[in-house]
């Protein structure tokens, strides 16, 4: 997959898998099992910060999700169908449907397996427990989660609204990020796993974004100490992907390796 797309249209890309349990659809324009992503993290990563789908158009593409705004101006958190920024100056908003987006992954949330969890120290602790569902359905599905609960504690990240022209997201993160430390609080974290060989399209594993019950506190997740929650697991087994049609992206080498600057994106940059 080193050679990435460099046309303008919208690339659609269904993965079949066998034992594919669920084929419900809401009607026959809207299929419920597959991952939409809107462009490329590589591309997000680089610097392309333009928003190519409005969160009206998103919607029609899932209910739940996790991404970013037009100028990376803060997290996307969609959870129930309604789209959330958590931007850096701290406070969430729900999103006006004309706000564009440049990368997202949402889907139709329908859980295939519910359970519960308690006492879960931190991020490396919950990964196990994901990651040990992931060996049992397979690494090379897409999974959606959707943790519901109480939390002791919720480390998490934003960053602030950029300008042109706009610099690579692990430099914005050098000196425009927030990080915000929640104690003692309730809300939902959505999840996305991505498998292995999606490495040039997205960041594979987990990605978690949080929003707080009563919807005014939120991040990308970096750490987190659960109390008791109960997990939705969503099995996915098609993508659909959008590339987008403005010139940086267009011009962009999407062959140059960019895993460093992905997992500084993804973890906590220390100052």
């Amino acid at each position: 997959m080193k050679k990435i797309i460099s046309g303008i249209l919208t690339l659609a890309v269904l993965v079949s898998m066998a034992g594919c349990s669920k084929t419900e659809q809401v009607n026959d324009s809207v299929d419920r099992e597959v991952i939409y992503q809107v462009s490329l993290l590589q591309g997000l990563t680089f610097g392309d910060y333009h928003g190519s789908v409005s969160a009206g158009e998103l919607k029609k593409k899932g209910d739940t999700g996790i991404g970013t705004f037009d100028g990376l101006n803060g997290e996307l958190i969609m959870v129930d169908g309604v789209i959330y920024r958590a931007p850096g100056e701290g406070v969430v908003e729900e999103v006006k449907d004309e706000e564009t987006i440049p990368f997202s992954n949402v889907t139709f949330f329908d859980a295939d397996e519910t359970w519960s969890i308690e006492n879960v120290a931190d991020f490396d602790a919950l990964r196990e427990i994901l990651d040990a569902k992931v060996s049992e359905f397979g690494e090379n599905r897409f999974y959606m989660i959707r943790i519901d609960g109480e939390f002791n504690s919720i480390n998490a990240r934003s960053e602030y609204a950029q300008e042109e022209p706009y610099e690579p997201l692990a430099k914005v993160l050098e000196h425009d990020q927030t990080f915000f430390d929640y104690e003692n609080i309730k809300g939902t974290i959505v999840g996305l796993y991505c498998p292995p060989y999606m490495s040039d399209l997205n960041a594979t594993g987990w990605h978690l974004h949080f929003v707080s019950e009563d919807r005014t506190k939120g991040g990308h997740v970096l750490n987190m100490n659960i109390k008791t929650a109960n997990i939705g697991w969503d099995n996915t087994n098609g993508f659909e992907m959008l590339v987008p049609e403005n010139e940086m992206f267009a011009d962009f080498d999407l062959t140059i390796d960019q895993s460093e600057d992905i997992k500084k994106v993804e973890t906590k940059v220390e100052e």
